[in-house]
């Protein structure tokens, strides 16, 4: 298996340009008008485009994940699924699509940006990450990172990238204020989706999924006054079964992560290293994620078609959510901690009252 991966490496996009056009199908008369109907496509310029002989040929195809990013505003959400290798843009307040960027082959992870003016794509088959304008919807920046580049996280002023690459094991840091890879961080089996920066930007926890077999969290200290030193590594956590998403709370303290291999959510006490409690949850989770206010974790039961919401403290299971369909890592909470959006298979997005626990209407 190793072997195999490593043999696919040599497809790199190493291609880096600016002012990318991706086609970009409109769904207001405002989109229209803000793009002037124009339609674009990425260039190459000699890069692996994700097809062979005209027959989609992705890199790491094999590899199924969706990613959703809600502007810091609140007023709209981007969503894919690497599967279907387009971006949907969606009005949340309205709940209409009001775009679709194509040109991607298999997007990994989005993230936007603090001032929420634009937002970052991985693409695992391109080997890029991209930043696409929130205003024109147009690519103004690509970064090369690798084919395999996959789970993203940024420090909170958005100055600086952390960048999982599961094909090469690595973890790439990037001075996103000049385009520059920082350092590459080796010793990682499988860094998929999974990476997170602790709330006070001192450490990050990168997944290696490993097969799923003996998958492991690794810890590295990323503290703010040293951001020059190539992060170092603290510890691994052990005890996961196909780590998935994870979330750290607001002191540090704990770490919550999907397994879905035993369909449980594992509670970690971050100084120790030790599993607090395993709970159990719908079945195959993949996401994890804590509300601000942590009153709640919400599970992403790919399998269950469900939610299973958490008492973060306790553990106790304390209700389910239905009228999903096939949620994974894809969750996000608004600021105060009443409302969830949840991707759907179909990059529907379902909205959730969190007090309620019920989906009260579906988007796009």
């Amino acid at each position: 298996m190793k072997n195999s991966r490593l043999s696919r490496r040599v497809l790199l996009g190493t291609t880096a340009v600016t002012l990318l056009a991706l086609p970009v199908s409109l769904a207001s008369a405002n989109a229209d008008a803000l793009l002037g109907k124009s339609r674009h496509s990425v260039v190459a310029f000699g890069a692996y485009n994700g097809a062979v002989d005209g027959v989609r040929a992705p890199f790491d195809g094999g590899i199924g994940n969706n990613s959703m990013a809600v502007s810091p505003d609140e007023k709209i959400a981007v969503a894919t699924n690497s599967q279907v290798g387009r971006l949907v843009v969606l009005d949340l307040r309205s709940g209409r699509r009001i775009a679709e960027i194509k040109g991607h082959v298999t997007p990994r992870s989005i993230l936007f940006s603090p001032d929420g003016k634009d937002f970052l794509v991985s693409d695992s088959t391109l080997g890029v990450v991209d930043r696409i304008s929130r205003k024109t919807f147009r690519v103004t920046e690509r970064l090369p990172l690798g084919a395999g580049v996959f789970g993203t996280a940024q420090t909170r002023d958005g100055g600086r990238l952390y960048a999982n690459n599961q094909a090469a094991d690595t973890l790439t840091v990037v001075d996103l204020a000049n385009g520059r890879p920082e350092h590459v961080v080796t010793g990682f089996s499988e860094p998929r989706q999974g990476v997170q920066l602790s709330p006070a930007g001192d450490k990050l926890y990168v997944t290696n999924f490993d097969g799923g077999r003996d998958s492991r969290i690794t810890v590295l200290d990323t503290r703010p006054d040293r951001p020059e030193e190539t992060p170092v590594k603290l510890k691994e956590i052990t005890g996961f079964n196909q780590v998935r998403g994870l979330s750290i709370s607001r002191d540090g303290t704990r770490l919550y992560a999907a397994n879905s291999g035993d369909h449980t959510v594992s509670i970690v006490d971050t100084g120790s290293g030790d599993t607090l409690a395993k709970v159990p949850v719908g079945q195959s989770p993949y996401g994890a994620a804590l509300s601000p206010d942590e009153t709640v974790l919400l599970s992403g039961n790919l399998k269950g078609n469900s939610l299973t919401a958490v008492e973060p403290g306790s553990g106790d299971v304390i209700g389910t959510v239905t009228g999903v369909k096939g949620p994974r890592q894809a969750i996000s909470f608004s600021a105060d901690s009443r409302t969830a959006w949840v991707l759907n298979e179909d990059l529907t997005v379902a909205q959730v009252d969190v007090r309620a626990l019920k989906v009260t209407r579906t988007l796009g």
